[in-house]
């Protein structure tokens, strides 16, 4: 018993909770055992006089954490470390490194000048000449000369069909901080003949007849370039044009740009003045000289909006024309407006624009279309009305670009090639058998649809190729004299090692239309020319780095074809030649 009490007061809330349990357990064996032996229990009123209201008392909280008291726990023992360190002699050295030399590919050697000269069959000739001094750091000197000539020999012309044109050329450009400026020369002699006369004539008659033309050229020009200011450049030409039937033209340009940069945008204005007089002393009827005279002036304002894939050009060109020669002026206001958007990076751009401008239509460069011009001509400029196209291009494969374009361009005036008709009565010039074009005029609108593909298998290899389709409407003109409707060019250059260089073009240009008059037609008839291809291939071979040697072969088909109503080309052409670089 005294063991008992003495361990109820080591631990009181223990065994009151024991003796708790055992007194209700007692009572309640008690009351159920008197319960049994009461007999006939009765029954009573219970008066409720208090609703009941029950309370919560506080509860004990139990420590999450009860203190331990167990005789098996132990203290955990404070252990202090220390650190034993013994000196070590060290016998590293670290070797200097050496940083490894890159292997330099051997620049490619550059010289200053060099000449071309190939020789072939047709007793053709071509030379090529260039060369550039240096004078000091922002000076230059550079000389050129050209010549490309034919003795002929087609056996299906009765005339003489040699050809004839040489060129020189001369520039001095200086270059420093703040601007860029150069003048420029050059004088071109050109000999060509009238040999495609129709099969019509006698012996006597082509004996008579004086086919030969020449032209001669010199020209002045100059411009001027600036880095940091809104002038941005400026140009000049002056150009002398003349033949041997005494014809002249003068013609002189100058040009102006101005640029102002905006955050984003970019201001521009163009300015330019182009002067333009010449004479031929008769016409095609030998009834009156002609003389031509105009004044063009424009003045062409622009806004350019960039931002991350959209550029916007939006502007206009005012253009007044003063026929100094019918004392006549007039006024032309013409749309620049052309937009590009980049909708895949490089791979989709669309594109379009609609714009316009008057074209000073010249002797000099109806020349250069068409070589066989009668010098007879009415010259007038050529007012485009509008250009407008649409398009898209970019790149179908990181190395294959893609352009498909479409457009629609009206112009008044149009200069057309058509073939002259056989003077009536006596012939006296070389120029009146049917062998020369004229230039007509017409409002003409063109449909045009081009798609053009360009291939860049790597660096050695390239090929493109372009096609175009054109629809003509004429409004006086029965067709559209000498144009073609299809056009077609293929272009090829790879290059085979370090010595070995081919390339190829071919030309398809689709059937033209023609009027012609002679003797033999009770009217003028329309005539058909012929498509044709021009196949084309040359290969050079690098002898040394300033030797190299090469052949051309031109019309590989061998196709006498007609680019001009009676005037065929030569069959197929061989040159042979070589190209020395070196230094002056």
């Amino acid at each position: 018993m005294k063991k008992i009490i003495k361990n109820i007061a080591a631990n009181p809330m223990r065994f009151s909770h024991k003796l708790l349990f055992s007194g209700s357990l007692l009572f309640f064996s008690y009351a159920g055992t008197y319960a049994q032996e009461k007999e006939g229990v009765g029954t009573e009123v219970v008066n409720v006089v208090k609703a009941f209201d029950p309370t919560v008392n506080k509860a004990v909280k139990i420590q999450k954490l009860p203190v331990l008291e167990d005789s098996v726990t132990t203290t955990k023992k404070k252990v202090e470390y220390t650190i034993f360190s013994v000196p070590v002699a060290s016998t590293f050295t670290p070797a200097k490194g050496k940083a490894t030399v890159l292997k330099k590919e051997p620049g490619e050697e550059l010289f200053n000048s060099y000449v071309a000269l190939a020789l072939g069959n047709y007793t053709a000739a071509d030379l090529d000449a260039y060369t550039s001094f240096t004078i000091s750091r922002d000076q230059r000197f550079d000389l050129a000369v050209n010549h490309t000539s034919s003795q002929g020999g087609l056996d299906a012309v009765n005339l003489d069909d040699r050809y004839f044109n040489s060129r020189i050329d001369a520039g001095y450009r200086m270059k420093d901080n703040y601007m860029d400026w150069g003048v420029m020369g050059g004088f071109q002699h050109q000999v060509y003949n009238w040999y495609g006369i129709p099969d019509i004539f006698s012996e006597t008659e082509i004996n008579q007849i004086a086919e030969r033309q020449s032209y001669l050229t010199a020209e002045l020009g100059g411009d001027i370039g600036f880095e940091r200011s809104f002038f941005k450049k400026g140009e000049f030409q002056v150009r002398r044009f003349s033949d041997r039937f005494s014809s002249g033209e003068n013609r002189a340009l100058l040009k102006a740009a101005m640029e102002l940069p905006i955050s984003t945008e970019r201001v521009t204005l163009d300015f330019g003045v182009d002067y333009l007089n010449g004479s031929f002393e008769r016409n095609y009827a030998n009834t009156d000289d002609l003389a031509y005279s105009n004044l063009m002036t424009h003045l062409s304002p622009g806004l350019e909006i960039l931002s991350d894939d959209l550029t916007v050009n939006l502007g206009a060109a005012l253009y007044y024309n003063f026929d100094i020669q019918n004392a006549d002026h007039d006024f032309f206001l013409y749309p620049r407006v052309s937009a590009s958007y980049r909708l895949i990076e490089e791979y989709i751009i669309p594109y379009g624009g609609l714009e316009g401008e008057l074209i000073q239509t010249n002797y000099h460069d109806l020349v250069g279309e068409n070589p066989f011009l009668s010098p007879t001509q009415n010259i007038q400029p050529t007012d485009m009305q509008y250009n407008a196209y649409v398009g898209v291009k970019g790149r179908l494969l990181p190395n294959l670009g893609y352009n498909l374009k479409g457009g629609y361009k009206a112009s008044n005036a149009m200069p057309l090639f058509r073939s002259n008709p056989e003077q009536a009565g006596q012939l006296t010039q070389g120029y009146e058998y049917g062998n020369s074009f004229g230039v007509v005029y017409d409002d003409v609108k063109t449909l045009t649809v081009a798609a053009e593909l360009n291939l860049d298998v790597n660096s050695d290899f390239h090929l493109g190729l372009r096609g175009e389709v054109m629809d003509y409407n004429t409004q006086d003109e029965a067709e559209a004299w000498n144009l073609p409707s299809l056009t077609g060019t293929l272009t090829m250059d790879y290059k085979l090692g370090e010595k070995w260089l081919a390339g190829a073009n071919v030309f398809f240009v689709g059937d033209r239309k023609d009027l012609i008059d002679n003797r033999t037609l009770l009217d003028p008839e329309v005539v058909t020319i012929d498509s044709y291809f021009d196949i084309n291939a040359r290969l050079s071979y690098q002898v040394s780095k300033p030797l190299a040697a090469f052949v051309r072969l031109n019309n590989i088909s061998n196709n006498e074809y007609a680019r001009w109503n009676n005037f065929p080309v030569q069959g197929f052409q061989v040159l042979a030649g070589a190209s020395y670089k070196f230094d002056l």
